[in-house]
């Protein structure tokens, strides 16, 4: 017999407030925004006949980007000797945790991130401050 799908009501589902991002050694409290990716590149081969007769694979490539609001920028950017540049820090590690609907932890882990940028976009309005910053990531651990 098929299993049955009852639907849970008023559920726990994944959300912003179960996240807890960590970066250069500590949680990362002034982020506002997160986004990551990876992409394997995969094309059919063509032999004999109409149909591919194989699959070849071809570059992997992750990607990431975060907005932090301006004070926890300016607070890593203190952090860095006098002109350091954020895009000069070391490559670090991006730890992304929830607490899935299960009660499990679930972590993604972005490795080698750099920064590759540093930007400030103010306009007249403006009652927070946020910063999107660029990551080159060398790959993703989805676990």
């Amino acid at each position: 017999m098929a299993d049955q799908f009852i639907p849970l009501i008023n559920g726990a589902a994944y959300a912003w407030a179960n996240l807890r991002a960590q970066m250069l050694g500590q949680t990362i409290a002034g982020i506002t925004a997160l986004s990551y990716e990876d992409t394997q590149e995969k094309v059919n081969n063509w032999g004999a006949g109409s149909m591919p007769v194989s699959r070849g694979l071809g570059k992997y490539e992750a990607k990431g980007s975060m907005t932090l609001e301006m004070k926890e920028l300016e607070r890593i950017q203190a952090a860095l000797p006098p002109g350091g540049r954020i895009q000069d820090i070391a490559p670090f590690p991006v730890i992304s945790s929830f607490v899935n609907p299960s009660n499990q932890l679930v972590t993604h882990t972005l490795h080698n991130c750099e920064f590759t940028g540093n930007k400030r976009d103010l306009k007249t309005g403006d009652t927070n401050v946020e910063c999107e910053l660029e990551l080159i990531v060398s790959h993703i651990t989805w676990a």
